[in-house]
């Protein structure tokens, strides 16, 4: 039996809906409609996300979207089955009002409830591709302040093998890019930016490269872009470009190495890259490349998939279904996570049998 499912998404500063159909067990959900509206501008001005503006926002936009969601599908509310919602992690008050409308929504309609973690959309947001992976894979989790690695056997099957220690890849883009004056959002601006500059020009770190294990840590590389910066003094102007694309290639340098690290000591063929940073130019040539070489199979999302939109908490909830790992229920009361570690959703093993 199929069954339409409503995906809210509100954890920051992008208010995405969308409507995904299930098909069965053992296939991919199909994504029917969906709508994204984004408050970078808004948010421009301050330099970055402000957290009570965001809320608002979200509050102004769910609705119309909803709405223009279901005129795209050509479905009704009540033809919904369940609808789902961001839990966490995310901006308290932003996962507040994805929340509170969901449920809200929900208990007019007496259909049930399901809450969604923000990363496992991400991960699994690449099963909404023209070229959906297969399980199991190795995954690249690069989400804003998340880099992780994973090894994924399946829907809640997660085993974490690597990940950040202080700042994340997408905060060393962000972070490094104001540093160089360059507006928000700072991680696609440098990209930008980077195109026209000399990847080699500055020798900056690739921290823990070399360290024998798969975690992150940009935060010296951070610190390496400022002091390259007042180095260059009034003469960074002129050499921007050429920082901005050596910083990129540090970043992507440790992502891909990190990437076929993992796969070796897996033993898996398959790769799976999700999340904003996962839309970057030069880690995708660069990781296409070097998998091509070896064999391995490379999958992402849709490039305007990769930031925050409803489409991948509405397959996440779809899939969870699918495969038994949670159901929606008629539960209205609701609280969120702002800090959710992914493993705290992970399929826990069943307890062995006792003796009679």
């Amino acid at each position: 039996m199929t069954e339409l499912i409503l995906g809210i998404e509100s954890s920051c500063d992008e208010t995405g809906v969308a409507l995904v159909r299930t098909r069965g067990p053992g296939t991919v959900p199909e994504l029917l409609s969906h709508a994204l509206y984004s408050q970078i501008e808004m948010h421009r001005a301050y330099g970055g996300v402000v957290p009570e503006l965001a809320s608002r926002d979200h509050i102004r936009r769910v609705l119309p979207l909803t709405q223009k969601v279901l005129d795209d599908a050509g479905c009704t509310l009540a033809q919904i089955d369940a609808i789902a919602f961001t839990r966490g992690p995310g901006l308290a008050g932003a996962l507040l009002v994805g929340s509170g409308v969901a449920c809200a929504m929900a208990a007019a309609l007496d259909k049930p409830v399901l809450g969604v973690h923000h990363l496992e959309g991400h991960l699994l947001s690449p099963f909404l591709s023209e070229d959906p992976p297969e399980f199991p894979f190795v995954a690249l989790l690069v989400s804003g302040g998340h880099t992780q690695l994973m090894r994924v056997d399946g829907v809640g099957r997660y085993q974490i093998l690597g990940e950040t220690i202080d700042d994340a890849a997408g905060e060393a883009f962000d972070k490094s890019a104001k540093l160089l004056g360059l507006p928000y959002p700072g991680g696609p601006e440098l990209s930008r930016l980077a195109q026209g500059g000399d990847p080699e020009a500055f020798k900056l770190p690739r921290p823990l490269l070399h360290s024998g294990d798969l975690d992150f840590s940009f935060a010296g590389l951070k610190t390496a872009v400022l002091t390259q910066a007042k180095k260059l003094g009034d003469g960074l102007e002129a050499r921007k470009a050429d920082l901005a694309a050596s910083t990129q290639a540090a970043i992507v340098d440790v992502l891909v190495k990190k990437t076929l690290n993992a796969l070796k000591e897996t033993g898996m063929q398959r790769v799976v890259v999700a999340g904003g940073v996962g839309a970057n130019r030069l880690l995708r040539e660069q990781l296409n490349d070097a998998c091509r070489k070896r064999g391995i199979r490379v999958h992402y999302p849709e490039l305007h998939l990769c930031t925050d939109n409803g489409a991948m908490i509405a397959m996440a909830a779809a899939m969870r279904i699918e495969a038994g790992q949670q159901q929606a229920e008629k539960v209205y009361a609701f609280d969120v996570k702002p800090r959710w570690p992914l493993d705290a959703i992970v399929q826990q093993p069943p307890a062995p049998a006792t003796a009679a």
